[in-house]
């Protein structure tokens, strides 16, 4: 059974609180650039209390990273998986990506994608940490591709990897337009770029 707010003890929502600023942080400041100290002035709570759940800036950038998960599940994949199986889910996927950048659930954006600049030259767990979120990221488009396929909907001479490495491309692109220049139209054109691409018009 699932732990909500009513049932977490008050170190548990403590930490879920940190996580959620670290999270926000992390996006504007770089997981390089998420310390101890940082965090403590971002959410007004002592060094001393953050160290009592974080032993080492790596434990805390580890665990910052699957908060983002978490959120990432519930704002990204959850509401994408409620779409009908086949080309509206995948379609789905896309525009649920968009979706959490445009309404900036993170102040800097996507935060895996800000989070695989900042780490890509670091060797060790956070960094793999992050590549690993890439990976399932790309086999959850992969995976939607290939079941439109089998519905029918999708052209079968595509390659799903390929096609989730495009797809992909395109969403981060959109990402990136929006952190840089604030430009709200790019999600409609992404948008459109996303159909264009499964052949829906």
């Amino acid at each position: 059974m699932a732990i909500n707010a009513q049932t977490r003890t008050k170190g548990e929502r403590t930490r879920a609180m940190i996580l959620d600023e670290a999270t926000r942080l992390a996006t504007v400041v770089g997981l390089d650039g998420l310390t101890i100290g940082g965090l403590a002035n971002a959410s007004a709570i002592s060094k001393s209390g953050l160290y009592a759940h974080f032993g080492s800036k790596q434990e805390l950038q580890l665990a910052t990273i699957e908060a983002a998960r978490a959120t990432f599940v519930a704002e990204v994949l959850q509401p994408a998986l409620r779409a009908q199986r086949g080309l509206r889910r995948l379609i789905a996927a896309c525009d649920e990506f968009l979706s959490h950048v445009e309404r900036e659930v993170f102040p800097g954006g996507c935060f895996f994608s800000a989070a695989a600049v900042d780490v890509a030259s670091w060797p060790g767990p956070v960094r793999d940490a992050i590549a690993d979120q890439r990976r399932e990221w790309l086999a959850v488009l992969e995976r939607l591709a290939q079941e439109a396929q089998e519905l029918g909907e999708l052209d079968p001479a595509l390659e799903p990897q390929e096609l989730a490495f495009e797809l992909q491309a395109l969403l981060a692109a959109a990402n990136t337009t929006f952190v840089l220049e604030g430009d709200r139209s790019v999600f409609d054109r992404a948008r459109r770029a996303v159909h264009r691409r499964v052949g829906v018009r």
